[in-house]
């Protein structure tokens, strides 16, 4: 299964969304859950197991062994805190900090010169929630070479029928230039909340095969 982060999700009932995130047991690197952002605007994230996920479609979509209901019912791991600059979620036994956001930064206006008051050290902070233990992954999340360059962002991973991550795909250039690389997983040295690191350099990851991709609008189809 190519799981293609911003790929349409379909449920039995028909399509509910697309795949924002995915959650990745770190040390097995395993795929343990999807993270679906319903087209409803319900607000949530949704916490999708893996074994509910099917490939269908010839690839185009990922289709899952429930309904929308069902769906939106399962446990939604998008937070919200408002903390001083700095400063981390409160923990959870059950759960660590996965993807984050700054949503506002502390600041102060001295106004032509007037007195500002005191400064404001809180920020707002957008953040999901992830199974102990594992770490989340979106589109965006940075990859970094063995040579400490970064190198592009993720774009989605390929897994096997139990879930492991035999490739990840890597997506790198500007705009209309933009091309993948595919890369065995026995080469991705760590993977974190919002970061791949890889045991090969920049100028190593520039020599393997590579082909041009078209984003359509909403970046939810793509062809080569």
């Amino acid at each position: 299964m190519r799981l293609e982060l911003g790929k349409p999700v379909r449920a039995s009932d028909g399509e509910v969304g697309e795949l924002a995130d995915v959650v990745i047991d770190p040390i097995e690197k395993r795929v343990t859950h999807l993270v679906v952002k319903p087209h409803d605007g319900d607000g949530g994230l949704h916490l999708v197991p893996i074994d509910l996920a099917v490939s269908a479609d010839a690839g185009n979509e990922i289709s899952l062994r429930c309904d929308g209901a069902e769906l939106r019912k399962l446990p939604n791991v998008h937070d919200f805190a408002y903390l001083r600059f700095g400063e981390a979620p409160v923990t959870d036994p059950e759960w660590d900090v996965g993807i984050t956001d700054v949503l506002a930064m502390p600041y102060y206006d001295a106004g032509m010169g007037a007195y500002a008051g005191p400064f404001d050290e809180n920020v707002g902070l957008a953040y999901d929630r992830v199974p102990k233990g594992e770490v989340e992954v979106r589109r965006s999340s940075n990859v970094t070479s063995s040579d400490g360059h970064y190198v592009g962002d993720v774009d989605g991973f390929l897994v096997d029928a139990d879930g492991h991550i035999t490739h990840f795909v890597l997506e790198r250039g500007h705009l209309w230039g933009k091309r993948e690389v595919t890369i065995p997983i026995g080469l991705v040295t760590s993977v974190e909340s919002d970061a791949v690191v890889v045991a090969i350099s920049k100028d190593q990851i520039g020599k393997l095969p590579e082909h041009k991709v078209r984003r359509w609008p909403l970046g939810r189809h793509k062809d080569t």
